[in-house]
């Protein structure tokens, strides 16, 4: 799929509208926003609870739907996909890390980095072998055949990173990566992040920490459903 003018993610005159129900009235999460993302930017998302950073997120990582304007992925369109093309496009093209890590308990790292990959059909052994490329980027190899209750915080989230990273995706969506670890581990999960970005990788990640923030080449500052700053560092 081509970009869109070098563009991984763009967002014109994007439009959020929740209702409860169908008696309450509306709540307007993002106002005709634009937004672009071009190839190899790091972002920070930012800005006070109910400004629309967790709604972007969503949209970015095609988990949710604008109600008004468009977001294109990698050079498509999402108004114009189906609901399964959509899944489709969001696990080739998005790789996701959470605060809460989202490993499956039961599953080894190995087998927790590969379940992109079993999603998107491939054969068992390549999964392994990808998933074990990805692990050695994050320098988990000695952990790979531990499950999740056997590892740190730090090491929790370095696994989440790698799953992140198997499929090659277009963008890399991080929500609050760091929120659940203390700050030297938080540190030398940013570091990770730094050395990623400088491979060449396009991540935007969601924070209210403004240290997090300063490691970006561009903080994003959302108020009441719209872009109030786009600062360049």
């Amino acid at each position: 799929m081509a970009e869109t003018n070098g563009m991984v993610a763009e967002f014109r005159g994007v439009e959020k509208e929740y209702r409860p129900h169908a008696a309450a009235p509306a709540v307007q999460a993002l106002r005709g926003v634009d937004l672009a993302i071009p190839r190899g930017q790091y972002v920070a998302i930012m800005g006070p609870s109910g400004s629309g950073k967790s709604t972007m997120m969503n949209i970015f990582g095609c988990l949710d739907r604008p109600t008004g304007g468009q977001y294109f992925l990698a050079g498509r369109d999402t108004r114009e996909l189906s609901d399964d093309d959509l899944s489709a496009v969001r696990g080739r093209h998005v790789g996701f890390v959470f605060q809460a890590f989202n490993l499956i308990p039961q599953l080894t790292v190995a087998k927790n980095v590969e379940v992109p990959l079993f999603y998107q059909g491939l054969h068992h052994r390549r999964r392994r072998e990808l998933a074990y490329e990805a692990i050695a980027r994050v320098d988990m190899t000695d952990r790979a055949e531990h499950r999740p209750s056997q590892l740190s915080g730090g090491q929790m989230q370095r696994a989440a990173i790698a799953r992140a990273l198997v499929g090659s995706p277009s963008l890399i969506l991080a929500d609050e990566p760091t929120g659940n670890l203390d700050s030297a581990t938080g540190k030398t999960i940013l570091d990770m992040f730094d050395g990623l970005h400088a491979q060449g990788l396009t991540i935007v990640i969601v924070t209210h920490d403004e240290i997090v923030a300063r490691r970006c080449q561009r903080v994003v500052r959302l108020r009441d459903g719209l872009i109030d700053r786009d600062e360049y560092h």
